[in-house]
């Protein structure tokens, strides 16, 4: 098998179309059966362990709707790749990395995507999960009455370079004034993920969202600090993918089963 092909393997199971809209069209991947569930991955891309985590959504009932916005899908992580990507990212203007009090102009074409995967796939609306330096997205993509179902894994933006972005939400007011008004429903939650050590996701930007959604927002947060019960390293960042350990009693792999279950009981319960 060559180089190319070894490196796409990963997604060979999964479907593939393209989504095209005003900013242009983005490799999509999907798998599964059952409501939507959009899965913005994080830098450096699609890794394998984005792969892994998608399956396990479609696994669980979902259709499982991967976009890829950056790097080559299905290719490794490693230290170069995801440093490039991050580059890119800063200089492309659909992202604004910096931004504590709006989003990045692609959630737009986001939000069409999860309108067209809730007409397409049915049900109460979609699951959105994003990570790292989209994890913020799921926040924005309130917006939206399609989301039902949003969870901010290790939500990195804006990057936190001083005390004011690490409690920024990276979210426009008036979508942070919509999440607010549908957090009021008693049935509304939002689900946010993060290792208690993560520089770049800390305890500020969560202290944040619970001031701002109060009890709808549940947030799991995962002991990394010194001499932790698990032997978590204090760069873990990545919960569901990375740096999961998908065994029974782990902390991580609780924090899987949690995700799954909230879109259950947001997607199927509903």
């Amino acid at each position: 098998m060559s180089p190319t092909l070894s490196r796409l393997a990963s997604l060979d199971d999964y479907e593939r179309w393209s989504f095209s809209c005003d900013a242009g069209s983005w490799p999509v991947y999907e798998k599964g059966a059952g409501p939507g569930v959009v899965i913005i991955h994080e830098v450096p891309g699609i890794t394998p362990e984005v792969a892994r985590f998608g399956r396990r959504v479609a696994d669980a009932g979902f259709r499982a709707v991967l976009p890829s916005l950056f790097g080559t899908p299905g290719r490794p992580l490693s230290a170069g790749y995801a440093a490039r990507q991050v580059a890119r990212a800063c200089v492309r203007r659909e992202f604004a990395l910096l931004a504590s009090r709006c989003s990045s102009p692609i959630t737009e074409s986001l939000r069409q995507l999860c309108r067209e995967v809730h007409a397409r796939q049915g049900g109460p609306g979609v699951g959105v999960l994003g990570m790292c330096l989209t994890g913020n997205f799921a926040l924005s993509l309130l917006a939206d009455p399609s989301v039902m179902a949003p969870v901010l894994a290790q939500p990195s933006l804006p990057l936190p370079l001083t005390p004011g972005r690490r409690s920024g939400l990276h979210v426009a007011p008036e979508v942070l004034a919509e999440a607010r008004s549908r957090a009021a429903g008693s049935r509304f939650s939002v689900l946010g993920l993060r290792f208690t050590g993560d520089l770049l996701c800390p305890g500020a930007r969560f202290a944040a969202l619970s001031k701002e959604l109060g009890p709808a927002f549940e947030a799991v947060e995962i002991p990394s600090g010194p001499l932790n019960a698990h032997g978590i390293p204090p760069l873990a960042h990545s919960v569901l993918t990375n740096d999961l350990v998908d065994v029974d009693g782990h902390p991580t792999r609780a924090a899987l089963e949690r995700v799954l279950g909230f879109f259950r009981e947001r997607l199927h319960g509903a």
